[in-house]
Order: structure tokens, then C-alpha cells, then sequence
């Protein structure tokens, strides 16, 4: 396949326009023309009533996490394991942005981890960061903002560090700025003890504890600071940034744009992958709700489907897709996806497109990219009205198999 091949053939030549993870050398001319080659390769996909085209964009990156636009057309993402990077006019700048200093975790490449622009960024020029920190006691999530001067993130400063310290264990740290310009953040469990061969909750039940930021999703103004009319300030024993609590993994948060409701996907254990509707105070569960199994094979709650006081999820996926990211698509480009729900999908490899209030059927899901048989981290409604995804072929490792892919609609829409 077209875009399988670009992705692999970027690697074999160093990653192109990306730089090695333990080098900071600029990749020759002969490297970047060779991206710029491969850099405009498409494949016409199927899909329900009609077929789209998947132009890649940029290719050559180690594990592209998160896409924001800015305004004039460029585009930031974050990849290689702690590097900021910007396409400009539709190319991949050979140079980072931003390079995540040292004293952070580089486990799993995940050293820099998503992004967000603030919303006045066209006066501000901020960009924020998320990513881990290491300290005496681990390893936590900490966010970063900085202003972009040119091809530069200059000024960064490090505005918020969750109460979320382990050893080890999932951090979340997906980023959105709601229509009030305050800034949510999703925080994992730090569940390090999930795939030990044991059934012990002990760690991911601090989901449940309003002391701590582990399992939450928090809401900060811009400065870092918590908002100061979340639902648990003034609570005693209570940390004032939280939104909502009872989460396991939230990687997707996204506003329905026909109810003004925050949505947020999050993945579950084996099985048991959620969509949630945000509501501040709210709990959703975790672990004492979930569809999903432990990874020794045992139900990870005895309560599967409900528990009284907790929120049920919108949908759920069993097997488990591990949803990675979610948009709703509000563009004029697909009339036919107008209103509908985007979820990437790591194990799933797939973009899962959910359609709502169908004929005779209320909901109905459709795989998309299947075929290129990629793993999807983040999907984006691009400011064309275009659909924007960065995808990656594996799961860990330093290949530069990374792209960002632009999808196009052709006959069908």
C-alpha cells in the first residue's frame, strides 16, 4: 500500500525530515527532498456510500501524539519522544520547535506528550504542552506553556504538575481549552501494577480518592491555577482542579457541537473502552465499573455495567479498540459526516466514525482506514474542513513510521 510503504521507506532513510532520537543533526538536502517525494502520496479508501482520498502530509515521525492548527495555515505536532515540530506551506520543518528538557521521563517515547493553542493565540502566541517530569517520588504529568516566535517556542515555563506521583503507570495528559478558555487535562490512573500477572487494584482505585490528581480530569485556568468555580473547591480533602473522577485512561476530549456537552473517550483494561459525557462532579467509576477484564483474564469489577451514584458510560467498545483521540466533524466537506463522532483507534486500526440519530438504527459505528492497516493517535478537524490524523505502524520502538494524513472526499459527498 501507497501510504504503508511511504511510512516504511521513511524510516529506512533515517526518518527524513525527522531527526534521530540521539542525535541533533539537521538531515541533509538529499533527506529532505527524498520526504518531499514521498510527502503528497495518496489512496483512494472505501467507505460507506462513497470513497475518500488519503494524501500524506508529512511522514518520517517517531510517534506523532497530537496535531493543533494555527491560524495562516501551519500546523504543530508533537512527535519523537519529546520534539515539537511545525509544517509550514505543507512542508515538515527539518528543525523542532521546542525539544522537552532534560529531567523528564523518556519511557515509551512518551517524553512530550499532547498539545494546545490557546484560544487568543493570534495575540498571545501561547502553546501549551503536556509531559512528564520525573522527581523523588517518580514520575507525574506536568504542563509547560511557551510563546512561538517564528520556528521557536521561547519562554517556556513549566504552570501546573498534577498530585498523580508513580513509579510508573499511564499519565493521560490530553489537552483542550473549552469555549471559556479554561484548559482540561486528563490525568491516567498510574496503574503500574495492571500488567503483573496480579488483580491488584489498590493503585487505580486512587481514582476514587478526591486527594489526589490520579484518574480525573482537571480544569485549569490558563495560568495553570484551578478554575475557580470547579465542583470540589472549598472541599476539605478535596484538590480544587478537579472536574470529574472514576477515570482510567483519557486520551479523546472533545464539545459536542449540538449540545455544548464535554465529551471525553478514555481506554478501559481488556475490553471495556469508554465514551463519557463530562458533567462537573461527576464520577464515572473506575475501577469499580467497568465492562473490561484485568490483564490475568478476571472481571475487573464484580459491578460491571452500573453502580448507583456513578455515571454509565454513552458507548463502550468490547473487544477494546484503546480510542486515542475524538473530534466531532462540523465542516462542509463530508455533508454526509456532518455531525458525526470521530474516534483514532490504536488496536482497532482505525478511524471509528459513529453516526447519530440513523434511520431505524440510533447510532451507527464504521471503521475507516482499516485497510492501511495503521494505528491512529490523533484525528483533527483541519480549518479547510478537511480531516487531519497522525497515525504511527507500531505501538513502541524509535522507527521513524510515523505520518500525518490528510483525508479528502471524493465520490459519495
Amino acid at each position: 500500500m501507497i501510504l504503508r510503504n511511504a511510512a516504511l521507506c521513511a524510516a529506512s532513510l533515517l526518518a527524513l525530515t525527522s531527526t534521530p532520537l540521539h542525535s541533533q543533526t539537521a538531515p541533509s538536502t538529499a533527506q529532505v527532498a527524498a520526504a518531499a517525494q514521498i510527502a503528497g502520496a495518496a489512496q483512494v479508501v472505501d467507505v460507506q456510500g462513497g470513497k475518500i482520498r488519503a494524501v500524506t502530509v508529512a511522514v518520517g515521525l517517531v510517534h506523532p501524539w497530537s496535531l493543533a492548527f494555527l491560524p495562516g495555515g501551519d500546523t504543530l505536532l508533537v512527535a519523537e519522544g519529546g520534539r515539537l515540530r511545525i509544517i509550514r506551506g505543507g512542508v515538515l520543518d527539518p528543525q523542532p520547535v521546542w525539544t522537552v528538557p532534560t529531567g523528564t521521563s523518556k519511557e515509551n517515547n512518551d517524553s512530550l506528550k499532547w498539545l494546545a493553542v490557546h484560544p487568543r493565540f493570534a495575540q498571545n502566541r501561547l502553546v501549551y504542552l503536556s509531559h512528564p517530569l520525573s522527581g523523588e517520588r517518580g514520575t507525574t504529568l506536568a504542563i509547560s506553556r511557551g510563546r512561538l516566535e517564528g520556528s521557536k517556542l521561547v519562554a517556556v515555563q513549566q504552570i501546573f504538575v498534577a498530585d498523580a506521583w508513580e513509579a510508573s503507570g499511564n499519565m493521560g495528559g490530553k489537552l483542550l481549552f473549552g469555549p471559556d478558555e479554561t484548559l482540561y487535562v486528563t490525568v491516567g490512573d498510574r496503574d503500574r501494577l495492571c500488567c503483573t500477572g496480579t488483580d491488584d487494584n489498590s493503585l487505580r482505585l486512587k481514582a476514587q480518592d478526591l486527594g489526589n490528581d490520579v484518574g480525573k480530569t482537571l480544569r485549569l485556568r490558563d495560568d495553570g491555577t484551578p478554575a475557580p468555580n470547579n465542583p470540589f473547591v472549598g472541599r476539605a480533602g478535596a484538590k480544587p482542579e478537579i472536574y470529574t473522577y472514576g477515570h482510567r485512561n483519557g486520551y479523546g476530549l472533545a464539545f459536542n457541537p449540538d449540545t455544548g456537552q464535554l465529551w471525553q473517550a478514555e481506554i478501559g483494561p481488556m475490553g471495556g473502552d469508554e465514551v463519557n459525557i463530562l458533567l462537573p462532579g461527576h464520577n464515572y467509576g473506575w475501577p469499580l465499573v467497568s465492562m473490561g477484564r484485568n490483564y490475568t483474564g478476571s472481571l475487573a469489577s464484580e459491578q460491571w455495567y452500573h453502580r448507583d451514584g456513578m455515571d454509565d458510560p454513552r458507548m463502550f467498545w468490547v473487544p477494546s479498540i484503546s480510542p486515542s483521540s475524538l473530534a466531532f466533524y462540523t465542516g462542509d466537506k463530508f455533508p454526509r459526516w456532518k455531525g458525526s463522532m470521530f474516534v483514532g483507534s490504536l488496536n482497532g486500526l482505525s478511524l471509528q466514525r459513529v453516526s447519530f440519530n440513523q434511520p431505524s438504527q440510533a447510532e451507527r459505528r464504521e471503521p475507516l482506514l482499516r485497510a492501511l492497516n495503521i494505528r491512529i493517535r490523533d484525528v483533527q478537524q483541519g480549518p479547510d474542513g478537511l480531516l487531519y490524523v497522525a497515525t504511527e505502524l507500531r505501538s513502541a520502538g524509535t522507527d521513524a513510521d510515523g505520518t500525518v494524513l490528510r483525508l479528502e472526499p471524493m465520490e459519495g459527498f
